[in-house]
């Protein structure tokens, strides 16, 4: 026996077996020299049932002695604890990295019951965000400060990135507080999941805030609308804009539809003056089971009508090229430019708007919740509010003459009549 140092280790010799060096102050630690001339560093000990085990350390030359030496001493202590290091080393061997459990999540019937879209942008934020940050951690291992880290770096724009995609070419990640947020939420949806399945003690996520996304109150006017069926006509006429291009976002308009049901509208759907989603193609239907019905305007009906028939599986709003559905996103920002709309106002404005103008007309929220699709009455119930604070501006503008004349009568100034305030 000896004290192994480099000198000892360097003067080791292969021999036509292997054999072993141990150290004479740390039992147990050694070096193996095997007929290849390979060598490595050891650890062996007796496990509390009376196992003897022995571990690799290292290959000599990726560490010195020392730092063998230092890894042999706690590991020798692990045993004195009662601990057996190979078997935790094998534990922790098959813990399911972040990236593996989201896979996991991806694949199993509970991430099947979301709607087609909402399927394909959780993968992006996962392929995009979440594994680039987390992906080679050990699930197990996630602290609420990693997933804090995780939740800054997307905010502030650490993922940002120009991705080649099959569909569209190039996509543009930037991250932001909006990304951030959906992001964390489909992390901490996860690994909840992964607790119910028995892949995680514990959720990481539990206990923190990822803030609130804030009401959208973009409301078009009269006005605002008549700029954008102009802006539309224009940009079809001057072929800005494809007529497929230009109808579907005239659709969205009448009928307050999602992007995704009306972009990916198959001629299956058109179904006597409406159309019928099936549970997989909107929102809620994974979990109501139910289809989801449109109501079409007579222009709407229209709309749909001029469009070149196809098969039950082809879109009706043809897509320039590829398989896919119609890409609507990147021609909104044209339209908005053209139409003099606010940078704010996403195509989500359109049904926000139509929801909104449906409860100032007197629409009851079951109404409003059966034309948008909506399942949760808090979801719907914004649009009754919006109702009451316009219907309030305007009873303070009728009451205006009447309490004009009541100051005058008093001997008060008469003031202005009010105004009906902006309420969007």
């Amino acid at each position: 026996m000896a004290r192994i140092t480099k000198r000892v280790v360097d003067a080791a010799q292969p021999a036509a077996r292997p054999f072993f060096i141990w150290d004479e102050l740390l039992k147990g630690f050694g070096l193996v020299v095997f007929p290849s001339g390979v060598k490595s560093f050891v650890f062996q000990y007796r496990t509390k049932e009376g196992r003897t085990r022995r571990a690799t350390i290292a290959k000599v030359g990726t560490l010195t002695p020392d730092k063998a030496r230092d890894l042999a001493e706690a590991m020798a202590w692990e045993v004195r604890q009662g601990h057996d290091p190979l078997a935790a080393k094998r534990k922790h061997k098959d813990a399911l990295t972040v990236a593996a459990l989201l896979d996991l999540y991806m694949a199993s019937p509970r991430y099947a019951e979301k709607a087609a879209t909402t399927q394909a942008i959780g993968r992006g934020q996962i392929e995009r965000h979440l594994k680039p940050l987390l992906g080679k951690r050990y699930a197990k291992d996630l602290t609420q400060d990693d997933v804090r880290w995780a939740y800054a770096a997307i905010r502030d724009g650490k993922t940002a990135a120009r991705i080649k995609t099959r569909t569209r070419g190039l996509a543009r990640v930037t991250g932001g507080v909006g990304a951030a947020r959906y992001a964390m939420r489909l992390f901490r949806a996860a690994m909840a999941w992964a607790i119910a399945e028995g892949h995680l003690p514990a959720n990481p996520c539990e206990g923190i805030a990822f803030g609130s996304d804030g009401k959208r109150e973009a409301i078009l006017s009269e006005d605002q609308y008549r700029r954008l069926f102009v802006a539309l006509d224009k940009m079809e006429r001057e072929r800005r804009l494809r007529p497929a291009q230009a109808d579907a976002v005239r659709l969205i308009a009448l009928t307050g539809a999602r992007r995704g049901e009306i972009a990916g509208l198959k001629w299956r759907e058109v179904e006597n003056g409406r159309l019928v989603l099936p549970p997989t193609r909107h929102k809620t239907g994974a979990k109501t089971g139910k289809p989801r019905i449109i109501a079409l305007p007579a222009a709407g009906q229209e709309i749909i009508a001029r469009q070149p028939a196809g098969g039950p599986d082809d879109f009706v709003f043809a897509p320039a090229k590829g398989s896919g559905p119609l890409e609507l996103s990147k021609i909104w920002r044209a339209i908005r430019e053209e139409a003099g709309l606010p940078e704010t106002y996403g195509l989500h404005a359109l049904r926000h708007s139509l929801a909104s103008h449906l409860a100032v007309g007197g629409a009851e929220i079951a109404q409003i919740m059966a034309v948008l699709g909506h399942r949760q009455l808090s979801t719907a119930a914004r649009y009754i509010h919006f109702a009451d604070r316009a219907r309030s501006a305007l009873a303070e503008r009728a009451a205006a003459p009447a309490l004009a004349g009541m100051a005058a009568a008093k001997g008060a100034p008469i003031v202005d009549i009010v105004q009906l305030e902006d309420t969007r």
